[in-house]
């Protein structure tokens, strides 16, 4: 497919002779923000940590009409960006340094540390606003400022396809806002192809343009947050009942499960 920006034919992976995605076919189309969602252990991380080839698997992945078998790693890392859940930086690690490993990929023996590259991690850093943070050790930054310092590292990189396994969490809302609404700058203003896997399934329907559900290493359902976010497939997928009204800001799916709120119970007459 031409407008096709990453994907994955008859793709397996398993641990120990268990598979956990048997046979998936997939096509994440360019400048789109696609959300990967299901319970724990569905298979979405293994999915995401598939497709960027940090995890051994069978079948083939297309990665800008490429198949990544044939791409090196530094190729591979010129067009595609992780950034993996919980990610760790050396003790001491500045800001500054921890964007600049973004442009490793770029460099080659007759091309060291150049203009451009300073121009990469100063866009990066102004983009994220970590800019005053620049030589502070990772280590030692808020949680949010920490997840922002990474999201810039894979900024700098430069790739059209950027991949995250659960960005927000462990932020408070307003870094989980302020980490959504700069990936959708970045997809608007920049074209970047945006996959995230996301646990808030509202976080999900409000800035995603595609959804996908998966369910024991398979894709359950697969559209627009209209069509996936839906009672019928929470159900299948979660196994809980759910309410789905229109966010009466957005409009996109609101997810209320249909449980009896701690207001009701409180004010429930106590059993004699």
């Amino acid at each position: 497919m031409d407008d096709e920006a990453l994907g994955a034919r008859g793709l397996v992976v398993g641990y120990r002779g268990h598979e956990v995605i048997d046979g998936l076919d997939l096509a994440l189309m360019r400048g789109r923000i696609t959300a990967i969602i299901g319970a724990n252990g569905c298979g979405k991380s293994t999915l995401l940590r598939a497709l960027s080839r940090l995890l051994p698997s069978e079948g083939t992945v297309v990665l800008d009409g490429r198949d990544t078998a044939t791409l090196s790693t530094g190729e591979i890392a010129r067009r595609l960006s992780v950034l993996p859940q919980g990610p760790s930086a050396p003790e001491g690690l500045t800001v500054a340094d921890l964007v600049a490993r973004g442009r490793y990929p770029h460099q080659k023996w007759l091309r060291q540390w150049s203009e451009a590259d300073e121009a990469a991690v100063r866009e990066a850093l102004e983009r994220t606003n970590m800019t005053a943070f620049a030589g502070r050790p990772v280590d030692e930054l808020s949680g949010g400022q920490r997840q922002k310092a990474w999201i810039a590292m894979a900024l700098a990189q430069r790739t059209d396809t950027v991949l995250l396994d659960e960005p927000t969490t462990y932020l408070d809302i307003g870094h989980q806002a302020e980490v959504l609404d700069l990936l959708v700058e970045l997809n608007i203003s920049a074209g970047r192809t945006i996959v995230l896997v996301l646990h808030d399934l509202n976080q999900a329907a409000r800035y995603a343009d595609r959804v996908i559900a998966m369910e024991r290493g398979r894709i359950a359902a697969d559209g627009t947050p209209d069509e996936v976010i839906t009672p019928e497939t929470l159900r299948a997928v979660f196994g809980v009942e759910a309410h789905v009204v229109a966010d009466p800001h957005s409009g996109a799916p609101l997810v209320i499960p249909a449980s009896v709120p701690l207001a009701v119970r409180r004010a429930a007459p106590a059993a004699s």
